[in-house]
């Protein structure tokens, strides 16, 4: 049976916590919870490393506790927990335990399993009010890093063609596979791959993953991209972004835009090649 290891850290600082959450997703933490007083963070046992987290908050002088919680439980804790999320009036995401919205463009509805993308974190909320600028109609689209999958079901309902969503995490690709049938969607493809695929064409692509991960697709990214194309990216810090944005300029991007919340970026690159 599956066991995640839940960490509560008593921070109150934003900034902080952004900057913790932004080192322990870099030690394979894969799902995050803030309210007021608290952050939570959650990693598969078997990866969990106590010297390691002892290390980086050391570095803020802050104390934590641990909780074993098991697979059945999960849901359980998550509900407890979880509020719905509205990006402007645009979208809302929410569970299907929760009221529905009825003065939003478009409603996702997702149940996370230890997989990262509820719209709660900046960067996925980032990503989602920078997708509601851009022309999905008819397009072919990938979301690379899935997560829960809610990019990629956001993507169909803007209307794309077809979208590939990928995950290395079967955790992610299990619950995307669930979140997409509880959405209807049809449209959605969903791939295991621990590097972004080279062998198919895109209009969009979506990367809300991490600083290394990007850097180390950067090849495959804009060789997947038709001429003309968009990759929106997050997942990147405030002081990411010259590097990011000069390694894809240097082949043939064109930075469109960046846009920032709590220390996170999102930014638009435009392939021209």
């Amino acid at each position: 049976m599956m066991e995640t290891v839940q960490i509560n850290i008593q921070v109150e600082d934003e900034q902080i916590r952004e900057q913790i959450i932004a080192q322990l997703s870099m030690e394979d933490f894969d799902a995050f919870e803030e309210n007021d007083h608290e952050l939570l963070c959650f990693i598969d046992s078997e990866k969990y490393n106590p010297s390691l987290i002892q290390n980086i908050l050391s570095n803020y002088r802050l104390s934590y506790t641990e909780t074993v919680v098991k697979e059945q439980n999960w849901n359980a804790l998550w509900e407890s927990n979880f509020q719905p999320v509205a990006v402007n009036d645009f979208c809302a995401i929410r569970a299907d335990f929760h009221q529905p919205f009825f003065d939003k463009e478009h409603e996702i509805i997702i149940t996370p399993k230890m997989s990262f993308g509820t719209g709660h974190h900046s960067t996925t909320y980032m990503m989602i009010c920078e997708m509601s600028k851009l022309n999905f109609k008819n397009k072919r689209v990938a979301d690379f890093g899935t997560g829960t999958g809610v990019l990629a079901i956001l993507a169909e309902k803007l209307g794309s063609e077809f979208v590939l969503a990928i995950d290395i995490d079967d955790w992610s690709i299990e619950n995307a596979t669930e979140n997409i049938e509880k959405n209807g969607c049809k449209k959605i493809q969903i791939k295991k791959a621990n590097s972004f695929c080279e062998d198919e064409d895109f209009d969009v692509i979506l990367a809300n993953i991490n600083k290394s991960v990007i850097l180390s697709n950067v090849g495959s990214l804009l060789s997947g991209i038709n001429s003309g194309g968009q990759l929106l990216i997050s997942g990147l810090l405030k002081e990411d972004e010259n590097e990011i944005v000069a390694v894809f300029t240097s082949k043939g991007g064109v930075h469109c835009s960046t846009v920032e919340r709590s220390n996170w970026l999102c930014i638009l690159i435009q392939y021209q090649g």
